[in-house]
């Protein structure tokens, strides 16, 4: 088989740097890691189990539903494609099916409880990089987003296609990510935010019937029209409905190195600002925090009213792909969880205490790592690396 080390390879200096460091940073123990066999390239809560679960997309191929607690089991997987699955979302009757979109352009679904593989969805021409499930009219509809610069709905009981949506008025890149806004949709007209590596964030009404792309007066000129949102410099990577505030605001995070509130009441233009610093791939909100991560590999926790850094979060080796807020019982605190493309699943308590006790663990020094020896199971091919790691540049 193809060797995928980089050590067999050719690497400047800058590389073998890069590489050094992380390697250093493979044996700490921050978040209490649960190690993978193959990268995660997305993340979503598992709604059975909201506090203690979640489902990551992996790019062996696979599924897998990974509880946090206990011993961390991640023994349930759903199988089925042979390329890399770059999203995941739980949706359809009962929120009973597990949707997965894949490199070999399909979505895959399975049975949630049994495991059994259900409908599969052709469409898409290249890779399906977000999937979004909702109701319209009463049926289970899935939308989708890929590297074809498409939307698609899709029924999902009979796996017929309802629309394809292009922008037709500013030019749409590969779609990096979708979300339902729940303060502009009604039973019989779903809206739908898309984030895409372009720097315009859009949103679209769809019915049964029909779709269309909002335009709306510009907040700016009121006398203009505005097709899309623009306030990022390139890629918007997240987009997060805020459910903690009455405003029911936007969150966004983008490769310019920021993430931002769009307040709803003033038209999605930029409420509140957090310069991160370097790519950001990911965003979470409670009523407390604000929480940002990305190629940096750091998790930066803000306090929300202030907007002040309150602090960072080691632990990754690799650009974190995802974050997902785990939401405690009643009286418990609530949790955030972080995947990487380091193979590791990591959960932070976000009570103030918690957080300090973690940023004193940091300042100890880290054990030195036996070196493992991979087994095959999980890793990419040279040419499968090179082309994940041009996918995650893409917006350069």
């Amino acid at each position: 088989m193809q060797s995928s080390d980089p050590r067999h390879f050719f690497e400047t200096d800058a590389e073998i740097a890069k590489r050094e460091r992380r390697e250093a940073k493979t044996s700490n123990t921050y978040g209490n890691p649960i190690k993978l066999k193959s990268k995660i390239l997305g993340a979503v809560v598992d709604p059975r189990a909201p506090s203690s679960a979640i489902f990551v997309a992996e790019s062996a191929g696979a599924v897998r539903r990974v509880q946090v607690d206990g011993e961390g089991d991640t023994s349930t997987v759903y199988r089925g494609p042979t390329t890399p699955v770059s999203c995941v979302a739980v949706g359809g009757p009962g929120n009973k099916i597990i949707f997965a979109g894949a490199w070999d352009k399909n979505i895959w679904s399975w049975d949630i409880d049994t495991r059994a593989p259900a409908r599969k969805y052709a469409g898409h021409s290249d890779f399906v990089k977000a999937i979004v499930c909702a109701k319209l009219s009463g049926k289970d509809v899935l939308v989708s987003g890929g590297a074809d610069k498409k939307l698609i709905v899709w029924d999902v009981a009979t796996g017929s296609k309802l629309h394809v949506l292009q922008d037709s008025v500013v030019n749409m890149l590969s779609i990096q990510d979708l979300v339902v806004d729940p303060a502009s949709s009604s039973p019989d007209e779903l809206c739908i935010v898309s984030a895409s590596s372009d720097p315009h964030i859009r949103r679209w009404k769809i019915r049964l019937d029909g779709w269309e792309q909002f335009a709306e007066p510009d907040p700016a000129t009121p006398a203009a029209e505005r097709h899309t949102i623009l306030v990022h410099e390139t890629t918007v990577y997240k987009l997060v409905i805020d459910h903690e505030g009455n405003e029911v605001d936007l969150w966004t995070a983008s490769g310019d190195g920021t993430a931002k509130c769009l307040s709803r009441i003033r038209g999605f233009t930029s409420d509140d600002i957090f310069e991160h610093g370097d790519h950001v791939r990911a965003v979470a909100v409670t009523d407390q925090w604000v929480i940002t991560a990305g190629r940096d590999e750091d998790l930066k926790i803000w306090d929300r009213t202030s907007g002040k850094l309150y602090c960072s979060l080691e632990g990754h080796y690799d650009e974190v792909t995802e974050l997902v807020i785990l939401r405690g019982s009643a009286g418990s605190s609530e949790r955030v969880c972080s995947v990487s493309i380091d193979g590791t699943v990591r959960t932070w308590a976000l009570d103030k205490a918690s957080l300090d006790a973690a940023v004193e663990e940091q300042k100890k020094p880290i054990k030195p790592a036996e070196e493992e020896k991979p087994d095959g199971e999980g890793l990419l091919t040279a040419d499968e690396e090179a082309e994940l790691a041009a996918l995650m540049e893409d917006d350069d």
